[in-house]
Formats: structure tokens, C-alpha cells, sequence
């Protein structure tokens, strides 16, 4: 199956090629990206496993990482990514990042909502889930401008820097 390239109003969302490593780093280094990201990574040679998981994820046929490029400037945006595709229970999770300038901008939502029909139409999902970090009200707002529904928080769920954080669970049935 060849790769799904999606198109939006101002957004082509293409494969995430080896080339595009230094385009990782970027976002996934960034002070302002990764306080409230699952991961990240303090060298170019070190973001070979984030490139390795995107590659994993199209192989092993449990998700599909976008990056987000811009139609008109060619510029990369970001990445956003279905992972941990269950196909027996047709759910999934979404996780997404944004470089900085490009916030507020409504990219991240137009790109959301297209990853959206692409896996309702083209994969049969059913269930979109997507866990948010306590105090990143910016990925609530989109997920919630996006029709997710917040189904209540994880408290300490996780530990993070040494520490428990909390994740609010949102969902969307599609």
C-alpha cells in the first residue's frame, strides 16, 4: 500500500522521510515543544529513534506519522500521528507538535480534522483517543475544537521527569 498523502486548504500532510531528520530535531529539541511532549531529545543522532518509531509505525501497520508542510512556503510545520492502532477494537490514539511559529494559526486543527476522516473513512475507525498532560490547555483546546470529548484525568499516572503527572483523556467516536 502506498503511503496516504493527505491535502487540506493550506497543508499537504506527506511521509516523514530519513532526510527529514534535522526537521525532527528541530521540533523535538525545541524548549518551547517539548515541555509538554512525550519525548525528547537533546541530539540530532539521538532523534534516529523518533525517526526509527515513525518508520515502525507504517511497517508494523499501527499508525501513520504526517509531517505537516505548507502549501504555499514548503515549510514543515510539525508532525501529527495516529499510533497505537487496535484494528480488532478500531481505536487508536493521536499525538501532534507544532513549531512555535507557527501556533495560533489554526494549522494544527485543519490537519487534525483531516487525519480525522482519512482513518473514519479509509481505515473504519471508530475510536480516536488522545491523553493530554495537565496544564497544556493549548492541545485541550484544539482536541476540543476538533469534537473530542474530555472524559475525565489519570491522576499521577505516569512519572515524568521525576515526577507524577496527570493525563486528561479525551475521545472522539467517529
Amino acid at each position: 500500500m502506498s503511503f496516504p498523502e493527505l491535502a487540506t486548504a493550506r497543508l499537504f500532510l506527506k511521509q516523514i522521510l530519513p532526510e527529514d531528520q534535522a526537521f525532527i530535531f528541530e521540533g523535538l529539541s525545541h524548549p518551547e515543544v517539548i515541555p509538554f511532549y512525550g519525548v525528547r531529545y537533546d541530539s540530532f543522532d539521538a532523534t534516529k529513534a523518533q525517526m526509527d518509531w515513525y518508520e515502525g509505525l507504517i511497517r508494523e501497520g499501527t499508525g501513520i506519522p504526517w509531517k505537516m508542510v505548507h502549501k504555499e512556503t514548503g515549510e514543515h510545520l510539525g508532525v501529527i500521528a495516529v499510533y497505537l492502532f487496535k484494528p480488532e477494537h478500531r481505536k487508536a490514539e493521536i499525538g501532534f507538535w507544532l513549531l512555535p511559529r507557527f501556533w495560533g494559526k489554526g494549522y494544527a486543527v485543519e490537519a487534525l480534522k483531516a487525519v480525522i476522516l482519512y482513518w473514519k473513512q479509509e481505515r473504519a475507525l471508530h475510536r480516536l483517543e488522545g491523553f493530554v498532560e495537565e496544564g497544556n490547555d493549548a492541545s485541550s483546546r484544539l482536541l476540543e475544537r476538533a469534537g473530542f470529548v474530555y472524559e475525565g484525568t489519570m491522576r499521577d499516572c505516569e512519572i515524568k521527569n521525576g515526577a507524577f503527572i496527570s493525563l486528561k483523556v479525551y475521545g472522539l467516536i467517529l
